[in-house]
């Protein structure tokens, strides 16, 4: 059961990144990011209202989660405007899964297996490599940005981990709210616009709905499966909006960033599993 549910906790971040990615090409990803986070939150409130409360130390790790949700999210979205979306999505989610291993390494003492040591070392030419290609302007242009956005899904992946199960939904629904403010800073200090055009507004709230299923499913696979184990199923939602990319948006990668997109699997492989 909780493999099932980490898969489909994939399936749902990686759609909410490709339509996400679709609507920040005709719209500020700031603005984009900040309608579908207020949608992504507004469903949550009803899920959390029929489960039990929450300690205030849950509510904390769902507060900070959120922090890290909001960055992630504005950041990644805006790097999907700038480059090719079958690139920056890869490359996020390696800093996403990389570097709280280094977290617990440097600041938790913790201690790194083989595989994961193995999967650091295949992270950073992965990430180089990416960015490679016929157009390396453009292949590079969302790469910083996708960067910042890993360090905020981070941050997030921790702060989820460390929420109880008897806890409920209502930590959802705090890092969501959270989230939306953090964007909303970020919206003032760009000063992205804070009008979103009708006919983008639906897809970017369904984006931000399917965002929030992901992050349901994703709590609930780490309470019936291994969190290792629940975390490599969950991190493989990049396969979905770069294959939706292929077929769809007729995106062609080069030799190096298909090795590049293949090196980034393995190090999210490896860093997870170990």
């Amino acid at each position: 059961m909780g493999n099932v549910l980490a898969l489909v906790s994939a399936l749902c971040f990686g759609l909410t990144h490709f339509v996400s990615g679709l609507v920040s090409r005709r719209a500020p990803g700031m603005t984009v990011s900040l309608y579908a986070q207020v949608a992504g939150t507004v469903v949550t409130v009803p899920l959390a209202m029929s489960g039990s409360a929450a300690t205030a130390g849950a509510l904390g790790w769902g507060a900070l989660s959120g922090a890290g949700t909001g960055v992630g999210v504005a950041f990644l979205y805006r790097a999907m405007g700038k480059g090719a979306m079958s690139l920056v999505v890869p490359a996020s989610d390696v800093a996403a899964v990389v570097l709280p291993v280094l977290f617990g390494l440097l600041l938790l003492g913790q201690r790194l297996s083989p595989a994961a040591i193995a999967g650091v070392c295949c992270a950073l030419p992965a990430l180089w490599l990416v960015s490679r290609g016929k157009d390396e302007k453009r292949a590079a242009a969302g790469i910083p940005d996708a960067f910042v956005a890993g360090v905020g899904f981070a941050v997030q992946f921790v702060a989820l981990s460390r929420i109880p199960a008897e806890a409920g939904f209502w930590p959802v629904v705090v890092s969501r709210a959270v989230s939306v403010a953090a964007i909303a800073c970020l919206v003032t200090a760009t000063h992205a616009p804070w009008h979103l055009r009708w006919r983008l507004t639906v897809p970017a709230a369904f984006a931000g709905v399917c965002g929030s299923a992901a992050i349901v499913l994703y709590l609930l696979a780490a309470q019936h499966q291994l969190l290792a184990v629940a975390t490599v199923l969950a991190a493989l939602y990049p396969a979905v909006p770069v294959l939706l990319a292929l077929v769809f948006l007729r995106e062609r990668l080069s030799r190096a960033q298909v090795a590049g997109l293949l090196g980034a699997g393995a190090a999210i492989a490896l860093v997870s599993l170990g």
